[in-house]
């Protein structure tokens, strides 16, 4: 029989290796040289599927919405999987168990309904699930179907999701699967409106803007003179509300009318940097030593 001390270890080290909410440590890999941005405060999350972890956020409780998500590409291939949406148990309850569960039919757990956004947040509401990692930038099926869980989501107007903000993704993934020679990180986030917040029922916080940022350390040089400025860094703001101010990402009166106030302007790291100061009110840092 174990004596008392060897069981206490042993639940020690069984608690310790199921906290996936509240440290980064077990998800490290999915940031260039294990080093999280700095500058954001939040809940992180190692997002663990069927026991692998895929990816990493940092979630805003207050928001029900995360600050960012962090991830690795990889070249995609197959379909896009079919959305099975999920959430996170431990942010309802820490002892939970660490993988991201299904949203079953019926009524959701009020202690689940009350530490994060849930599949009725969205239905019936003028805005889509909006993947700040999304399942594009994954190559097997098993990580796609990871990046379908509400923490990894937020409020995006249909013609933002649909429109430049995927073109973006787009040429994302043609450009580190044509150029990048080694590993790529990406941290794909939000900017909140600077007062006056907009809200779905009342619950989760809708962003004014989505950023995106990759670092791509070990590049193929032989690159076309138009993508000079995507190595190794490469940063973009979006626009995710037609009546924001133009200082940030002017609008191209020329698109199609339904995409118009959706714009995406490309700019580098520094700059992406510049205006997350100044709108967080404190200085952000995307990759250490800026991916140098």
């Amino acid at each position: 029989m174990l004596d008392l001390c060897t069981s206490l270890l042993i639940l020690a080290f069984a608690s310790a290796s199921l906290a996936d909410v509240g440290d980064f440590t077990p998800c490290l890999q999915f940031f260039y040289r294990s080093w999280p941005p700095k500058g954001l405060a939040g809940t992180p999350i190692c997002q663990r599927y069927s026991n692998i972890y895929y990816f990493a956020t940092l979630y805003s409780r207050p928001h029900r919405s995360p600050w960012f998500s962090a991830y690795l590409y990889t070249v995609p291939t197959g379909k896009r999987p079919k959305a099975s949406w999920k959430y996170e148990p431990q942010l309802a309850y820490p002892a939970a168990d660490g993988n991201m569960m299904p949203f079953f039919p019926g009524q959701v757990d009020h202690t689940v309904l009350e530490s994060q956004a849930v599949e009725l947040d969205y239905i019936n509401s003028t805005y889509s699930r909006g993947h700040l990692n999304p399942s594009l930038h994954h190559q097997t099926y098993q990580s796609r179907s990871s990046t379908f869980t509400l923490t990894n989501v937020v409020p995006q107007k249909k013609w933002s999701n649909d429109g430049p903000w995927e073109n973006l993704e787009q040429t994302v993934n043609e450009t580190l699967a044509a150029y990048c020679l080694g590993e790529a990180y990406i941290v794909t986030g939000i900017i909140p409106y600077q007062k006056d917040e907009r809200w779905i029922k009342n619950r989760v916080a809708v962003p004014e803007y989505l950023w995106s940022a990759y670092c791509c350390p070990s590049f193929n040089h032989s690159i076309p003179e138009r993508l000079k400025d995507a190595f190794p860094t490469f940063a973009a703001i979006g626009r995710n509300d037609p009546n924001s101010t133009e200082e940030i990402v002017p609008i191209d009166k020329t698109v199609k009318k339904q995409f118009m106030g959706y714009d995406v302007r490309q700019m580098s790291l520094n700059s992406l940097e510049m205006y997350l100061k100044d709108r967080f009110n404190t200085v952000i840092s995307v990759f250490k030593d800026q991916c140098t």
